[in-house]
């Protein structure tokens, strides 16, 4: 009995030590992408922007510095959040080795620097040649890392007759795929740039279409994938429609590909209906069939994850009239920001101020109210530039310039409210501890 007691013990203690060890994994995560979002992302914008706007064009300022900001916004970013939830999700979700997080420390510390040696190459043009593409190696490796554990993925309990794969699951792996796509053609991309190219900066037409297999390739599927995981329990909403999903997710790779062909009208085309097909899989619009689930966060949050796909739809629409009716830049970089912001940024203020203090140690977010005003400046923001880049940099307004300044002060004003919270939440005890403090007090 003794020793069936100090199995168990033993049993626990490796649990709760593994639990430990990927809650300190997805934190390191967690704020490597939010340090990303604010000084090389956000920050390099906000600059870029004021530079821009106070000479009424983008011809002045270095591509390279532009491309930076980008890469530290998908990448540095978004890219660092998902590597890191999916190391920890797949393993609460199934068995993966022991040695998984030890290759999550791994995969961290390469893509970390990657994406760091990226931003300063872009930025300061030191030793480019050499470090560019070598940037671009260390963020295939560290994937590489990534896909390598999670193959090692395995049901919790193996049943005889396999289940069939849910269709979340399959957008998140179709994805997966499309992001290591991604960053093979990065190495490809900086290679020749580094070879044949004068400066850091991928040539302006090349970069323009490529924007589209990260975005729409390999980002907005993503999200699609976890929102048909989601969104049913957080908003109640019914359980996703598979074969717009499955739809929606191809429609969208073939806009992604068909872009750097040069089929700029025709993928533009595809977007809507990428866009809508997803809508209607996920019921976003429609009534929800349960009460939504709103302990931890703010009651706003299922009209901001609404709008975030209004933003989406936006965005498409903007694609569209960019294709056939843009001079330049204006349309595109208006569609571009309602892609990347009004949609992606919005749902990760919303989704990752629900998921991220639970991931990240059973944490209470900080502050509901926090949580309001990041989302509400968000897309305050977000509006203005969406509606003065177009005036602005199409010649069609010339006080639309005025209106891009405040747009930015007012977006990094959000970014920064969003990542106070999620900092101050990382701060506080768990909620069990939590629990216990106030309940003593």
């Amino acid at each position: 009995m003794t020793a069936h007691n100090t199995a168990v013990d033993e049993n626990r203690s490796e649990i709760v030590r593994r639990e430990t060890g990927l809650q300190r994994l997805v934190t390191a995560y967690i704020l490597a992408g939010l340090l990303f979002m604010l000084l090389p992302g956000t920050f390099l914008g906000v600059w870029n922007l004021l530079s821009i706007s106070s000479t009424h064009t983008a011809a002045t300022l270095s591509p390279a510095w532009l491309q930076a900001h980008g890469h530290a916004q998908i990448f540095g970013w978004l890219g660092t959040f998902i590597l890191g939830i999916g190391f920890y999700s797949l393993s609460k979700m199934g068995n993966l080795p022991a040695f998984a997080i030890s290759r999550g420390w791994t995969c961290f510390v390469l893509w970390a620097a990657g994406v760091s040696m990226r931003w300063t190459v872009n930025v300061t043009a030191w030793q480019w040649r050499f470090l560019l593409p070598l940037s671009a190696v260390l963020e295939l490796a560290a994937f590489l890392t990534f896909f390598r554990t999670v193959a090692h993925h395995r049901p919790e309990q193996p049943s005889a007759t396999p289940r069939p794969k849910q269709p979340w699951m399959l957008v998140v792996v179709g994805s997966t795929i499309g992001f290591l796509v991604i960053l093979v053609v990065n190495f490809g991309v900086t290679s020749y740039a580094a070879l044949r190219g004068g400066s850091p900066a991928i040539p302006s037409p090349l970069d323009q279409h490529l924007l589209m297999l990260p975005t729409w390739g390999f980002l907005v599927p993503a999200v699609w994938g976890f929102n048909a995981r989601w969104l049913p329990v957080f908003l109640g909403l019914e359980a996703p429609g598979a074969r717009r999903l499955y739809a929606a997710l191809l429609v969208a790779w073939t806009a992604a590909i068909a872009m750097p062909f040069g089929f700029a009208v025709f993928s533009a085309a595809l977007l809507p209906v990428a866009a809508l097909l997803a809508v209607s899989a996920l019921h976003v619009f429609k009534p929800a069939t349960q009460p939504p689930k709103l302990n931890g966060v703010h009651a706003s949050f299922p009209i901001f994850v609404r709008g975030a796909y209004v933003w989406l739809l936006v965005a498409a629409g903007l694609s569209i009239a960019a294709a056939l009716a843009d001079r330049e830049g204006g349309i595109w970089g208006a569609s571009r920001h309602a892609l990347t912001v009004g949609f992606l940024s919005t749902m990760v203020f919303a989704i990752g101020q629900k998921i991220l203090p639970a991931f990240c140690g059973a944490r209470v977010l900080f502050s509901k109210q926090l949580m309001l005003a990041s989302l509400t400046l968000l897309n305050l923001g977000c509006a203005l530039r969406v509606g003065s880049e177009i005036p602005a940099y199409e010649g069609y307004l010339r006080q639309a310039w005025s209106v891009l300044p405040v747009s930015a002060v007012i977006e990094l004003t959000a970014v920064t409210l969003f990542a106070a919270n999620l900092a101050f939440t990382f701060l506080r005890p768990a909620a069990h501890l939590l629990r216990e403090q106030q309940a003593t007090a």
